[in-house]
């Protein structure tokens, strides 16, 4: 998994790379928020991103945070603000502007470990979401927009060329593209 350490202070910059480094991510780092945006709006961006509020140029952590969170994707990356702001109305502006976790230094190795690994999980189970939903939405499309007719009061199906016919024809026709014809374990034994 990619992450993406934005912090000015070399030192910090370093011990955090070196500590995920060493839990076995790839790390990249940059000293900039406006090096940080540069990389978090690319279409393949890290998933996970360690972001420091007070940094050089235009873009602090918190506009930085705010602009990534304003991109329409469909995994969107996982921010951590990592900074030496500790009052309540720090932590308060940090999850506001979109931050999905807040630290303050100086930092735990074990606490950003553990930190970083919750939001590896939370990243793959997203992952897991969308191609389960990108999967869903591929077979809704094959049963088309209208999906199956199904008649309230007798309960027949309608086939794909409009006729009504009650679930025992469709199966004995097995015309309709719509139905994957199968045989369970249960029938296929008293076959």
């Amino acid at each position: 998994m990619r992450l993406l350490i934005a912090e000015d202070e070399y030192i910090t910059r370093i011990m955090v790379q070196v500590v995920l480094e060493d839990s076995g991510y790839h790390v990249d780092s940059v000293e900039s928020g406006d090096r940080a945006w540069e990389i978090l709006r690319r279409d393949h961006a890290p998933e996970i991103a360690i972001l420091d509020w007070e940094m050089p140029g235009a873009m602090d952590g918190l506009a930085v945070c705010r602009q990534v969170k304003e991109l329409e994707r469909l995994n969107p990356t996982y921010i951590i603000m990592l900074t030496a702001r500790n009052e309540p109305e720090n932590i308060l502006s940090g999850f506001a502007a979109g931050a999905d976790d807040y630290m303050t230094k100086p930092f735990d190795e074990n606490e950003l470990r553990a930190r970083v690994r919750v939001a590896e999980r939370l990243v793959r189970v997203q992952r897991q979401l969308a191609r389960s939903n990108d999967e869903l939405r591929a077979i809704l499309n094959h049963f088309g927009q209208g999906g199956i007719g199904l008649c309230q009061g007798c309960g027949q199906i309608q086939a794909e060329d409009g006729r009504w016919l009650d679930l025992a024809a469709i199966i004995r026709e097995k015309d309709d593209s719509r139905f994957n014809f199968q045989i369970c374990p249960s029938c296929q034994d008293s076959l």
